[in-house]
């Protein structure tokens, strides 16, 4: 619950930091006199203060989204185990999150929070949709929905747990594909404007000076 008010904090120390440090740089480093422009600039950098923490913020969780989105296949393999080992839905959970506590500590680390949410009396479901929430990752949204609609049936969990582990790993497959395509496009620029230059240059610049050299030689000729 203070994570707010901490991000708030920091994002106040950035917006007052930055710019005392980038006036005192100008001022007493660079001997730049008072002015508009540097009074500007210092109101520049105060602005990119406060925005900072929150892309920083955004970068980290994407990065930790993406993490989480990669172990998911694995955990569920692991959670199919568990469960057709005889294991209930909540200690396969307790399981999955020790043996992933290697792999991938942050999904370790949500899978722990949502098995003590249980043992402390929250119902399985809002314990379940509360991981959902709390990550953001849509795939694992998918699963908590498709849990709680097999607690609430009575449907075979491993079956379940099965097919989704599948679909999952179809997607991930989809996703490397995509990237695969988009880097081709990506690469297309440094080819045009670096790659093929220089090699232009290396393949026919020693026949251009050659070419460069008859023509001088033919001129000097009387």
């Amino acid at each position: 619950e203070s994570a707010p008010a901490v991000f708030n904090v920091i994002r106040l120390v950035s917006a007052i930091t930055l710019p005392t440090l980038v006036f005192f740089l100008l001022t007493a480093i660079f001997r730049q006199p008072v002015t508009f422009a540097v009074l500007g600039l210092t109101a520049t950098w105060a602005g990119f203060g406060v925005f900072l923490p929150s892309f920083v913020l955004s970068r980290m969780i994407t990065k930790r989204q993406h993490r989480i989105r990669r172990a998911l296949p694995d955990a569920l393999d692991l959670m199919v185990v568990c469960v057709e080992a005889g294991l209930g839905l909540n200690a396969a959970f307790n399981r999955v999150g020790q043996e992933m506590d290697l792999v991938e500590p942050a999904l370790a680390h949500e899978l722990a929070i949502t098995n003590r949410e249980i043992r402390a009396g929250k119902p399985r479901e809002d314990a379940l949709r509360n991981l959902g929430d709390r990550t953001g990752v849509e795939d694992l949204k998918s699963l908590v929905a498709m849990l709680v609609q097999t607690d609430r049936f009575g449907t075979s969990i491993a079956e379940s747990l099965r097919v989704f582990a599948d679909s999952m790993r179809i997607k991930r497959r989809q996703r490397a594909e995509e990237q695969v395509a988009k880097a081709a496009v990506k690469l297309l620029f440094p080819l045009l404007f670096f790659i093929f230059p220089a090699l232009l240059i290396v393949l026919m610049g020693p026949a251009l000076i050659k070419i460069y050299d008859l023509f001088f030689f033919m001129s000097q000729q009387p």
